[in-house]
């Protein structure tokens, strides 16, 4: 395995029959914002629970930062920062307190940068945790992870419980820290915070992988949503049936469907009237992640 932020080689974890990640690989590159996509029980956090060494494969193996993620499991942690699904936090300390407990165990952190993100994110470190809402939980979960100017971070579900004006100071973070070099591995199951975000996504469904790519080459390969407007009314029959083209609505001069593959036999059949506009909706990464799950059902 050669040097990446994030090696996998065919990873995989059973639990007795139940296979919850099998043959998993993937490479993430420093500087880069990766997107692990899957509803509940697909498998992300068995994933991020491997990589981290809080629990151990069936078979397979993981680098992370060019080492090994059970032989060298303490040297990775020095240098990453992971914010979990559910934070379980000491109700009893104040944010601040919190923080301070943290930075001591990792020897020390540059109380400038860390307080500024606390600004950013909008935690009152005063608080007790007891007292916090979900949200402000999450905030202070968001700045210990990035606190210590980690070469990795690996966030799995990391915006729940926020607010949309701290979802973006979020994203805002996470590609100011990418942008300086460093990896982020960010599991969801909101793809709009993927999309805004990532570089690259992976999609995972009944734990092993099915695709990779970019954001944009993800949507480009998404079936297409196109709304054609004629300059009068045509009959429904004449766009029923056709080869690729699904969810019909026509509604006097104005036809709306979705293309999967070719839309020739839509042009053929929109040929045979006289068209004033045809123009796409906008296809969205969640289009994408929908065909993926509808073709395992």
């Amino acid at each position: 395995m050669t040097d990446a932020a994030v090696n996998i080689d065919r990873l995989s974890k059973r639990y007795g029959a139940v296979r919850a990640l099998t043959d998993l690989t993937l490479r993430v590159e420093s500087g880069e914002v990766f997107g692990f996509l899957g509803p509940n029980g697909a498998g992300k956090t068995t994933t991020i629970r491997l990589l981290l060494d809080l629990i151990r494969p069936t078979a397979g193996r993981a680098e992370l930062l060019g080492m090994d993620s059970r032989r060298d499991a303490v040297a990775i942690r020095r240098r990453t920062g992971y914010l979990p699904s559910e934070l379980a936090l000491d109700p009893r300390l104040t944010a601040g307190e919190l923080l301070d407990y943290y930075g001591h165990l990792r020897g020390g952190v540059d109380t400038a940068w860390r307080d500024g993100l606390v600004d950013r994110i909008g935690l009152d470190p005063s608080r007790r945790l007891r007292t916090l809402s979900t949200g402000n939980r999450k905030k202070a979960g968001i700045v210990q992870a990035f606190m210590h100017r980690p070469d990795l971070v690996i966030l799995d579900e990391p915006t729940s419980g926020l607010d949309p004006l701290v979802q973006r100071a979020f994203l805002d973070l996470v590609r100011e820290v990418a942008a300086g070099g460093a990896c982020v591995f960010l599991s969801s199951h909101v793809l709009t915070e993927v999309e805004d975000a990532a570089d690259r996504v992976g999609i995972i469904r009944a734990g092993e992988l099915v695709t990779v790519d970019t954001v944009a080459a993800l949507t480009r390969q998404a079936v297409r949503h196109l709304v054609l407007r004629f300059t009068g009314p045509v009959p429904a029959e004449a766009f029923a049936g056709l080869d690729g083209v699904s969810d019909v609505t026509v509604d006097g001069a104005l036809v709306d469907a979705t293309v999967t593959g070719s839309p020739d036999a839509l042009v053929k059949a929109a040929a045979r009237f006289e068209l004033a506009d045809l123009s796409p909706r906008d296809t969205e990464l969640e289009d994408v992640f929908l065909a993926f799950y509808r073709e395992a059902s």
